[in-house]
C-alpha cells in the first residue's frame, strides 16, 4: 500500500475553452459584474426553461450558494420572529443562512432509504403545530442531496396548504430533471453552487432561480449593496454613470465577470459532464451491487449523480467507517463525507438540548454507514476500478460474514 493519492476525490475538467473565455475577460479590462455575468443568467434561464415545465425562469448569478441561500431566505420573508423547516442532514450552511437572518430552525429527519428530507415527517411537524402553534413557520428548506431530489410533489402541497415559501437548496442537484421541472425551479426559490467539486464550476459561485419578479427584483437589488442600478449600468452607461440610490442595506454577492466567464463555457458542457458521471456511477453500481457488505446509493429519476454515497453494512464487517475511510486513503482513495449531520457540532447542540442522533435515527444511520466515493468528469475507467478493488480488498479483510 502507498500514502499517494492515486485517484483523487475531485477534480473539475477545464478545457481550452474555459482557459480562453478567462483570459479573453482579462484582456477587456472590465474583471468584475458586467456583461459575461448578464450573459451567464441569460445562459442558464434558458437553459432552465429548456423543460417543458419552466418557461418563465429567471436566474441570478451570485458568488456562492450560500449568498444566494441568504437571499432567497431574505425575499421570502424569513427573518427574527419566523421559522424554517430543514435537514440536519447538509452542510452547515443550509441552517446558518436562516440564522443570520434571525430566524430559527426546526430539523426534520431524512428519509429511511434516502438522504433527503423525509416530506411526511414534515406534514408530522406541520400538523402538530397547527395545535400547539409553537412555531411561525415561513418556509420549507429541501436540500437534494448528492443529485437526488426530495419529494417535491408533497412539499409543495404541504407548502400551499400552510402558506409557506419552499426554497430549494439545489446545490448538488445540477442538472436533476424531473417531471415538475429542473431542481431548484420548482419551489418559490432555488439555490444552486458552482464550488470547485460541483457539476458545473465557477470555482466559487451559485445561481439563484426564481420565477416571480418580486422575488427576483428583490434579490437582484440585496445582491448588491441595496443599489437601484447595477455597476455595469452605472459604468457604461451615457446617462450619469456616478449617480445611484440606496433604497435597503444590502449585501456584496455579485458574481464577476471572470468567474462567470468559465461558468458559460461549463454550462454548455452540461452534458457532456452528466454522461460521463453517469458512466462512472453505473460502474460502481454494477461492481459494487456484487459486494454483500456495502449498499450502492439510493437512486431517482433526475439523478445528477454529483455525488456517489456508498453505504457499509457494519454487521457484515469488524471495522468501522471511520477505519474503512482511513484504510481505503492508505491504499491512494480520495474519499469524502457528505454530511456530518448539524446535531454533531457543538453551537447546534447548544441552541437545544433535544437536537441529538436519538431524535434524528435516519440521519445518525446514515452518518456513520457513509463514504463519499470519487466521482467526476474526467475520470477514468481504471480509477473507478481502482477505487473498487480497494473497497473490495479491505471489505473482504474486515469481513465479519
Amino acid at each position: 500500500m502507498s500514502t499517494e493519492l492515486k485517484v483523487p476525490f475531485s477534480k473539475p475538467s477545464i478545457s481550452e475553452e474555459e482557459e480562453k473565455a478567462v483570459l479573453d475577460v482579462i484582456r477587456s479590462g472590465w474583471l468584475t459584474t458586467g456583461n459575461v455575468t448578464l450573459e451567464f443568467e441569460k445562459e442558464f434561464s434558458n437553459f432552465m426553461n429548456s423543460s417543458v415545465v419552466n418557461n418563465n425562469v429567471q436566474s441570478l448569478a451570485v458568488n456562492s450558494n450560500t449568498s444566494g441561500m441568504i437571499l432567497a431566505m431574505h425575499a421570502c420573508g424569513v427573518k427574527a420572529g419566523t421559522h424554517v423547516i430543514t435537514t440536519p442532514y447538509t452542510f452547515v450552511s443550509t441552517a446558518a443562512c436562516a440564522k443570520h437572518l434571525g430566524a430559527d430552525v426546526v430539523f426534520c429527519d431524512i428519509e429511511k432509504d434516502s438522504y433527503n428530507i423525509d416530506a411526511d415527517k414534515i406534514q408530522e411537524i406541520l400538523e402538530k403545530n397547527e395545535k400547539t402553534h409553537k412555531y411561525n413557520f415561513t418556509a420549507i428548506v429541501p436540500v437534494h442531496i448528492a443529485g437526488t431530489v426530495c419529494n417535491m410533489k408533497k412539499i409543495m402541497e404541504l407548502a400551499k396548504k400552510y402558506n409557506l415559501k419552499v426554497i430549494e437548496d439545489a446545490a448538488h442537484s445540477f442538472p436533476s430533471l424531473t417531471d415538475m421541472g429542473y431542481a431548484g425551479t420548482i419551489g418559490d426559490a432555488g439555490v444552486f453552487s458552482f464550488y470547485a467539486t460541483k457539476p458545473l464550476t465557477t470555482a466559487e459561485g451559485g445561481m439563484i432561480c426564481a420565477k416571480e419578479p418580486a422575488l427576483i427584483k428583490n434579490m437582484q437589488m440585496m445582491r448588491l449593496h441595496g443599489m437601484d442600478r447595477t455597476t455595469w449600468d452605472r459604468y457604461t452607461s451615457p446617462k450619469a454613470s456616478w449617480m445611484y440610490d440606496i433604497i435597503a442595506p444590502g449585501y456584496k454577492f455579485n458574481l464577476p465577470d471572470i468567474l462567470s466567464a468559465l461558468g458559460r463555457v461549463q454550462l454548455k458542457r452540461t452534458q457532456e459532464f452528466y454522461e460521463k458521471r453517469k458512466h462512472i456511477a453505473e460502474i460502481y453500481n454494477r461492481e459494487f451491487s456484487k459486494l454483500d457488505f456495502v449498499e450502492i446509493p439510493p437512486d431517482c429519476q433526475g439523478n445528477a449523480w454529483h455525488l456517489y454515497l456508498l453505504r457499509l453494512k457494519l454487521d457484515k464487517l469488524k471495522i468501522d467507517r471511520d477505519d474503512f475511510s482511513k484504510q481505503l486513503q492508505t491504499c491512494g482513495i480520495g474519499i469524502s463525507m457528505h454530511f456530518i449531520p448539524l446535531f454533531h457540532f457543538s453551537y447546534w447542540q447548544g441552541l437545544d438540548s433535544s437536537f441529538t442522533k436519538e431524535n434524528y435515527p435516519n440521519a445518525e444511520d446514515h452518518f456513520i454507514r457513509t463514504i463519499s466515493m470519487p466521482l467526476w468528469p474526467d475520470m477514468t475507467e481504471e480509477m473507478a476500478y481502482m477505487t473498487i478493488d480497494a473497497v473490495k480488498q479491505i471489505g473482504m479483510e474486515n469481513y465479519a460474514g
